[in-house]
C-alpha cells in the first residue's frame, strides 16, 4: 500500500475514535469550569449568578446527591515555621479566594471584611492577604435581627444585634485573641468528587461571618490569614450548613503532613482505610471531647489518677486542630515527663532549658585521628531509636500511638537536641490534642455516629472516601488541582491513541 495511504488510514483512525472521546470529555469538565471571564460583560455575570445560586437549590433538593467535597491544605505542625494549617475557600459572585485556618475547635467561618480594624495587611506565610466585600458581590445578603439564623446563632451566644439591626458577634479563642462582626449569606464555591473520581464544581448559600474588628494574636503578621473555618458540631460550621442541605454526609476528615512536608487534605466526607479505629464523643459537649482514659509509655501504664481525665464543664479531652502543640492536664503533664525521662536517661541526656521545657540531647561521639592531631566530635543519634512510642488510650478500646515526632521538638539550630512538644496546664484539667499529635494521620469527625476516628497515614499518598456506590481514591495533587483538564484528556488520549496505531500495524504490517 502506497505510504500516503498508509498515514491517512492512520489519521482517520485516529479521528474517529478521538471524536466521542472529545465530545464526552466536553461534556464532563468544560461546562463546568466556568472558562469564560467573570468580568466578560454585566449579563454573562448575571446569568452566572442566577445559575450559581439556581445550582445551590438543586443540591438542596437532591438528597441522593450527596458527594464529597474536598479542600487542599497548606501549612505545618512546626512551631518555629508555620504553627497551622490553612486551605481555601471560594465567597462571593465573582468567587473571590480566602486562606482561613481549619479549625476544629470553633464553630464560625468568618473572614477579614473591607472594614476590618486591626486586621493584618500582610502575611508571613507567603500569601496576599484579601478582604470580603459584601458590596462587591452580587448574591451577598446581610443576616439581619430578626433571621430565624441569627436567632439560632443568639443561643450559642455567639450573635448579638448591632445599631442598624444586623445579627452581629463577638467572642474570643483560648489565646485570648478576639474578633467580631456582622454575619452575611452568600454563595461558597467548592468541588464535588462524585463516582469514578469525577470533579465537577459546585456552589452553595452559607452563612459566615464578615470580620471588621480583631484583637490579640489575629493582629500578628508573622501568621496572618484570611480567616478562621470552624468546624465544630454547631449548626452554623460549614460541615453542618452542607449536611443540612444534603450535599455532603455529616462526617469530615482531615490528613496534615508533618513538619518536613506541609499541606496534606481536608474531606468533607467519610476516610475509609485499613487500621482506622473510633472512639465515642462525649456527648452534650462543645467541643469535640474524648474519653482519655490512660497514657502508656513503650507499654508500660504511666501513674495517672484516671479521674484527671474525665469529661465534666472544666475538664476533659478535647480533639483540636486550631491549636498548635498538645497540652496535659498538671495532674497528668508530671508523671508523663518523668516516666518518659526515666526510660531515655540512659541514650540521652535530660536537661530542662531556659524556658523551663523538659528537653533532651543525644549522647556526643569523639574521633581522634591521631596521626592528624585532629579532634572531630559528632553526633550519632535517631529520634525514633532513642526514644519510645507513646499509646494515648481511649474508650472504646481505641489507641492513638504516637511516634517520637508526635511528641517531641527538635530545638531549631541545635542538631540532636529535642524538647517535650506537650505543655503542662496549670489549675486546669483540660487536655488539648493540636496539630502536634494529629499530623500525619487520618483523622475522621463523624457526627453521623458522635465518634471520632485515625490512623497513623503517609499525608502524601491518597486517601480513600467512601461515596455509598463504592470508594474512590483522593490525592493531594488532585486537590490541589494539579491534574488539569488538559491533563485529564492527555490520559484519555494516550491508551486511545496506543490502541489506534496497534490496530494500524497489525492491519497494514504485510504491505
Amino acid at each position: 500500500m502506497p505510504a500516503f495511504l498508509h498515514a491517512g488510514f492512520l489519521i482517520f483512525t485516529l479521528g474517529l475514535i478521538l471524536l466521542p472521546v472529545a465530545f464526552v470529555y466536553s461534556n464532563h469538565y468544560l461546562t463546568l469550569e466556568r472558562i469564560i471571564p467573570n468580568n466578560h460583560n454585566i449579563g454573562l455575570n448575571e446569568l452566572k449568578n442566577r445559575d450559581r445560586t439556581r445550582h445551590g437549590r438543586i443540591l438542596q433538593q437532591q438528597q441522593s446527591s450527596i458527594g464529597v467535597v474536598d479542600f487542599s491544605v497548606q501549612g505545618a505542625a512546626d512551631p518555629y515555621t508555620v504553627g497551622l494549617y490553612f486551605t481555601r475557600v471560594k465567597l462571593g459572585s465573582p468567587p473571590k479566594e480566602f486562606n482561613v485556618q481549619i479549625d476544629t475547635g470553633s464553630d464560625i467561618l468568618w473572614v477579614n471584611c473591607n472594614s476590618c480594624s486591626g486586621c493584618p495587611k500582610s502575611s508571613g506565610l507567603g500569601i496576599e492577604l484579601q478582604f470580603f466585600d459584601p458590596g462587591s458581590s452580587s448574591s451577598a445578603s446581610p443576616i439581619s435581627c430578626t433571621d430565624s439564623v441569627c436567632s439560632s446563632v443568639v443561643q450559642t451566644a455567639e450573635a448579638g444585634c448591632s445599631e442598624n439591626s444586623q445579627c452581629s458577634y463577638q467572642f474570643q479563642y483560648g489565646d485570648g485573641s478576639g474578633t467580631a462582626g456582622f454575619y452575611v449569606s452568600d454563595m461558597l464555591d467548592f468541588d464535588t468528587v462524585t463516582g469514578n473520581s469525577l470533579m465537577s464544581n459546585s456552589s452553595a448559600p452559607v452563612v459566615f461571618g464578615c470580620s471588621n474588628y480583631q484583637s490579640g494574636d489575629l493582629t500578628k503578621t508573622d501568621r496572618a490569614v484570611d480567616g478562621i473555618l470552624g468546624f465544630g458540631q454547631h449548626g452554623m460550621s460549614i460541615i453542618q450548613q452542607l449536611s443540612s442541605r444534603g450535599i455532603t454526609p455529616r462526617v469530615f476528615s482531615h490528613c496534615l503532613k508533618g513538619t518536613d512536608r506541609d499541606g496534606g487534605v481536608l474531606v468533607l466526607g467519610e476516610v475509609v482505610e485499613e487500621g482506622i479505629v473510633y472512639s465515642p464523643l462525649v456527648p452534650s459537649q462543645p467541643h469535640y471531647n474524648l474519653n482519655l482514659q490512660s497514657i502508656a509509655i513503650n507499654g508500660q501504664p504511666v501513674p495517672i489518677d484516671p479521674a484527671v481525665f474525665s469529661t465534666s464543664n472544666s475538664q476533659g479531652t478535647i480533639v483540636d486542630s486550631g491549636t498548635t502543640l498538645a497540652y496535659l492536664a498538671e495532674e497528668a503533664f508530671d508523671p508523663f515527663v518523668n516516666a518518659l525521662v526515666a526510660v531515655v536517661q540512659q541514650s540521652v541526656k535530660p536537661f530542662i532549658d531556659k524556658t523551663g521545657n523538659q528537653c533532651f540531647i543525644a549522647q556526643t561521639r569523639v574521633l581522634r585521628l591521631i596521626a592528624l592531631t585532629i579532634r572531630i566530635t559528632f553526633v550519632m543519634f535517631s529520634v525514633s531509636e532513642a526514644f519510645p512510642p507513646v499509646m494515648l488510650n481511649f474508650a472504646g478500646g481505641a489507641t492513638m500511638i504516637l511516634k517520637p515526632e508526635d511528641y517531641l521538638l527538635q530545638t531549631p539550630g541545635h542538631q540532636g537536641e529535642w524538647c517535650v512538644g506537650f505543655q503542662k496546664v496549670q489549675g486546669q484539667g483540660i487536655t488539648i490534642l493540636g496539630d502536634l499529635v494529629l499530623k500525619d494521620k487520618i483523622i475522621i469527625y463523624d457526627l453521623a455516629r458522635q465518634r471520632i476516628g485515625w490512623v497513623n497515614y503517609d499525608c502524601s499518598q491518597s486517601v480513600n472516601v467512601t461515596l455509598g456506590s463504592g470508594n474512590e481514591k483522593i490525592s493531594e495533587a488532585q486537590l490541589n488541582g494539579s491534574r488539569s483538564p488538559q491533563d485529564a484528556l492527555y490520559q484519555l488520549i494516550i491508551p486511545i491513541a496506543a490502541t489506534a496505531i496497534s490496530l494500524y500495524i497489525s492491519l497494514f504490517a504485510g504491505f
